[in-house]
Order: C-alpha cells, then structure tokens, then sequence
C-alpha cells in the first residue's frame, strides 16, 4: 500500500552552553513534516538528538517502529524502556516535550519538487527517514499505542506512587502545571510568553521601550543565584511611581535597600501600604535612574528575579530582566485568582509579615518571604507542596480510599497517552474531527489546517505530547485523483534532463565508445546519442546520476581533447531555469554533508596529462 502520510517529531530541550537569541525564543519551533518521510530537528552538540542505524538508512520504518521512538522519547531508560530497534536517540533526558506534525498525502515527490520553497524542511534537519503508515489512522494508533512493559521497577512504580495523587488531585492547578516531580529552578521561571501574557515588561514588546535592560544572559540553569526583589511606590500626577526598593541575595541578606524620589509631584504616600512618608523622601536625591544603574551592576548575568507579583516591581522600575520566578504563579490558585503574600507566609513559612502594628510594609522583609517561598516550592517539589498545605491554603483534603474503593480500580492501563497522563505529563490533539483513542478533553477540533496552526501557535505552554494533522491537502488530492499519476511523469522527465549534457564539438572520428570512455569517469553512462554534422561531431550523455552531469560540466567544460576544446553544458528546457538554485540548495542540504566524489580523467582519451586520483569514479558516504 502506498504511504499517504507521514510524520516528524521533535524535542524540546535546554542548553547550558548555547544561549539562543531573544528574536529565537520568541520563536515557537515546530516540526514540520513531508511525504513519507520522519525528520529529526539539526540541535546543537550535547543536545537530544537521532542517529539512524547504517543498515537502516535505506529502508522505511513501520508505524510500530515510530512509536518506538515514541516511547523512548517520552519516558527513556528511566521508564525501562529500551532504545528504538532502527536509531539511536542520543540525551534522551533532555528532552522537554514531544510534537508530532502529520500531513495527510505529502510525498517525497512533492517535497523534491518544491524543494527550494521547503527552505525550513530542507535546512533543519538533519534525517530523513521513509514512513509508511500500516493503518489509516496514524493519530489514534500513536496515542493508544502500548508501551513495552519492564521487568525492571520503572513505570509500575511510578504508577502506583501517583495513583493517590491522580484520584484526589487530577486537576489541582500546581500539579496541572507543574506535574508532579520535583524539578530545578529553571522549571519554574517564566517563559517569554508568559511574562507578556502576564504583562511583565519584555524587551521590544510596546509600551516598555524607555526601560533599561540588565546584562543578562538568555539562558540560566538550576545552579544560577536567586535574588528576591519588593518595590513600593506613591501616588504621582503621572500614576504610581517608585519609592523604596529592596534586594536580598540567595541566603536572604540585604544587598541594596534605597528611597527613591519620583520625578513628579506625589499626591498620595499611600503610607498605609508603603510606609512612606514626606519626611522619609524629604532629604532624598537618589533617583530611579541611580537605582537602575545599581541593580544592574549588583545582579550576576545569570540571576534570577523572585518576587510576589513581580511584574509591578519591574514596571515601576522601569526594569527589563528576563528570568524571574513569580511566587504568585507558584502557588496557584483555581480559575487565574491569587494567594497575597501574607497568606502565604503565614500558612508556608509560619511567620507573621505585613502586621497591623507595623507602619506598611517593609520591603525587604516582603522580599525574603518570597524568595524563601520560591526556595521552599524548588526544594520540596509541587506534589509535596500540595499534599503539605493542600486544607491550609487549598481549602480541601485527600479523602482516603478504603480497600473496596482500591479493588474497584482497573489494572493500570499500558497505553502511550494513558502512561503519560498518569505521570503528569499533558497530551493533546489539535486536527480535524476524528475517531481517536483519546479522551475528548484532549482533543480540539477544527474546521481547517489554518485554524490548527493558528491555535497551536497561540499556546503560552505546549503539551508534552502533541498530534497536530493537516488533512487539507489530501483533500484537494482526492478531488484530483490524476495529480500523483502525473506528477510521477513530470518529476520523471525533469530529473532525466538534469542527467544529460551536450559535449561538442569533438575531433573528427570521435566514436560513441570514445564519448563513453571519456565521460565515465565522472559516473556510470546510461545513454549516448551522438549528432554528426557534415562539419562537426557533438554528442549528448545521460548519466545515470544527476551528480554525474554536474561533475561532467565542471571537471570537463573547456577540457583540451586532442587539441581540440570543447564544451560540456546542459541542455535548454523550462525545467532547466531553476537548476542551478536547486542544485545549489542541494549541495548544501544537510544530508549531503558527508558525501565525497573522486574523478579520474584518461590522459589517454583526452590527449592531456593531468593528475587524478587512481580509479574512475567513486561515491564516497562518510
């Protein structure tokens, strides 16, 4: 059966070394996919990445092979399950999520003949593997596909470590995002789509272009120091300006407390909240252009901002940072609403702050409760926060199950989406309305590719698992059943003109097995026409190779044959006019990196001495 969709996946991950630019962050990357063809994403040294097989190379993988890859992608070693039988996926452990992109009736005709307008395809990966599909229903048999079951104490374990949690806080809003296993501090700081979802100031987004950036660098790690950072502010002519701001290092020491004095005239203290008086700010000339230029040359380039609500602090320094961590996102709260500062210092850290005694806030003390909150939330991990503070905060408790209740629940399930939701790892399905084996919340529905990509593109945190299927253009192909006859013909008859050269003129008496002589070096000959005219001999060539036509023009254009120069060219057809761009791109396309061509001439044949290397001609493949 002829394969009639294919499928890509692709990794997310983390580097340490390789910093991308803030133009690249702002880029969501997505793997795309072509005619029967699985393409892993080019990522830096150290990075995932697939490796396939040398006895592969050459031979489609199944349906059931790509699941394989699949599973190992998702769960890893750590889940026992083993490397894919076809490839090697090398630093699995950095993988961050997986997408899958099907494009229903794509072929490799149709990625080779629009092969230079597919400049993301061509240019970002690096293997290209033939799919054929044994089901038409390639979404539904990746999510109910079943993953190999281990001797080893990997996924039952984890199963049953999570089955409590799963019955009693499925959809509690710090395990709905965070998951359930306890994770460095660079899971918990904001990404660029949410920091302008949440209206943090962010380099070239509007309304934030007279703020200074700190010289920080685009990529931190979990070992990168945590600064806790509170700002208060008055009531100006011109809205709520600075007046006091304060940061404390990772330990909780004080590193810069200062009064600032807003530049326009103050209507309101609010000292009720600030603690700021007009004798307070009388004597002070410190102004927000100082404080900047403090903050920026008291952060390292790897800190990380931790603060309650943090964005208005940012705002009202006029301050662009690009990791922070929110304590006000942290511990989350049901439909988008919040935990003040207090709450949460009172019921997590035990400890009284913003009291009615005391005169407002104190800035610095507000900064070492969130910085503390942050601390404790990355050390003790999401599931343990919640199980520690779940009636506190959450207002509600894990209701035991007793032994009837555990008897009633079925045998955990071995299906792929199924494994990954009871680990707390998001799936979902974007595509046209289908028989899928996946629950329908998972799933969103829509009437056209364009409106798949659109919603896809719109996602502030894509799922760990994503299927997004573009069904339009086997729709048209439906409605055009002679398309792919024909466009076997065409792509036929053009890749044939680029596999033949003109040479002429040549010495009187230059024979057809002379033309062969001379031009087998360059790569075997299927065909040779020779064209006598009464004054001069020219012969056409077809190679059975297209890189034996362009070696021929470029190893024997304007070569002395017999004391005669000739001239070796390609022929004048419309498929012609591109050529030169296509083979350009080619030559530059990933997969021919390792590709070597050697040449001999015959100084025999061609009646001049030169120095080739011994043999004819030889495809090399390192």
């Amino acid at each position: 059966m002829e394969a009639s969709s294919a499928a890509a996946t692709y990794k997310e991950k983390k580097r340490k070394n390789i910093a991308p630019t803030t133009h690249e962050k702002a880029k969501r990357l997505k793997a795309e996919q072509e005619g029967e063809e699985v393409v892993e994403c080019a990522r830096p040294p150290h990075s995932s990445r697939i490796s396939v097989l040398l006895d592969r190379l050459q031979q489609p993988i199944t349906l059931k092979e790509l699941t394989e890859l699949l599973h190992y992608a998702a769960l890893g070693k750590a889940g026992g399950i083993k490397q894919p039988s076809w490839c090697r996926l090398h630093h699995q452990r950095k993988v961050k999520g997986v997408n899958v992109v099907i494009v229903e009736g794509l072929t490799q005709s149709d990625f080779y003949e629009h092969y230079l307008t597919m400049r993301h395809l061509r240019s970002n990966y690096t293997t290209r593997v033939t799919f054929t599909p044994s089901s038409n229903n390639v979404v539904s048999e990746i999510f109910s596909s079943e993953v190999a079951k281990s001797d080893g104490p990997t996924l039952s374990q984890i199963n049953k470590g999570n089955n409590k949690l799963d019955n009693a806080l499925r959809s509690h809003p710090v395990i709905m995002k965070f998951g359930t296993q306890r994770k460095g501090l660079t899971a918990y700081v904001l990404t660029q789509q949410e920091m302008i979802k949440r209206h943090y100031p962010v380099k070239g987004m509007t309304g934030f272009e007279g703020f200074v950036s700190t010289d920080s660098v685009d990529h931190v790690t979990d070992s990168s120091p945590l600064y806790g950072l509170d700002c208060e502010m008055c009531l100006t002519e011109k809205g709520y300006e600075l007046a006091r701001v304060s940061l404390v290092d990772s330990d909780g020491n004080c590193v810069l407390d200062e009064l600032v004095k807003p530049p326009n005239r103050i209507l309101n203290y609010l000292t009720k909240f600030s603690g700021i008086t007009a004798e307070m700010l009388q004597p002070i000339t410190t102004t927000l252009r100082d404080v900047q230029a403090k903050l920026r040359a008291l952060l390292p380039w790897d800190a990380v901002l931790v603060g309650h609500s943090l964005n208005n602090d940012l705002i009202a320094l006029k301050l662009i940072h690009q990791h922070v961590i929110d304590t006000s996102l942290l511990y989350r709260r049901e439909y988008g609403q919040r935990f003040k500062l207090k709450a949460l210092a009172e019921t997590v850290l035990k400890r009284q702050i913003q009291t009615e005694e005391k005169n407002g806030h104190n800035p610095i003390e507000d900064a070492v409760a969130a910085l503390e909150l942050a601390q404790y939330f990355i050390r003790t991990g999401p599931r343990q926060v919640v199980e520690h503070h779940l009636e506190e905060l959450w207002g509600y408790t894990i209701v035991e199950e007793t032994d009837d209740d555990c008897a009633a629940v079925p045998p955990t399930s071995h299906r792929f989406a199924d494994i990954l939701k009871t680990l707390g790892r998001s799936v979902a399905y974007l595509g046209k309305r289908a028989d899928i084996s996946l629950d329908l919340s998972n799933q969103q529905w829509h009437n056209s590719d364009k409106e798949v990509l659109a919603s896809f593109t719109r996602k502030t945190k894509c799922p760990f698992l994503s299927v997004l299927h573009f069904s339009s253009f086997s729709d048209q192909l439906k409605r055009c059943i002679p398309h792919q006859e024909q466009q076997y013909h065409r792509v036929y008859a053009n890749l044939r003109d680029m596999c033949v050269v003109f040479a002429g003129p040549l010495p009187v008496g230059f024979s057809q097995r002379d033309v062969r002589k001379l031009f087998r070096c360059c790569g075997p000959v299927r065909k040779i026409k020779m064209l006598n005219t009464a004054v001069r001999v020219h012969a056409e060539i077809e190679f059975d190779l297209l890189e034996g036509a362009m070696l021929a023009i470029k190893t024997l254009n304007g070569l002395n044959v017999q004391g005669q120069s000739i001239k070796v060219q390609r022929p004048v057809h419309e498929s012609m006019l591109d050529l030169d761009l296509s083979l350009d791109a080619l030559m530059n396309d990933t997969l021919n990196n390792s590709h070597l061509y050697t040449v001999q001439l015959n100084p025999h044949i061609a009646g001049v001495h030169k120095e080739f290397c011994k043999g004819q001609w030889t495809h090399l493949r390192c």
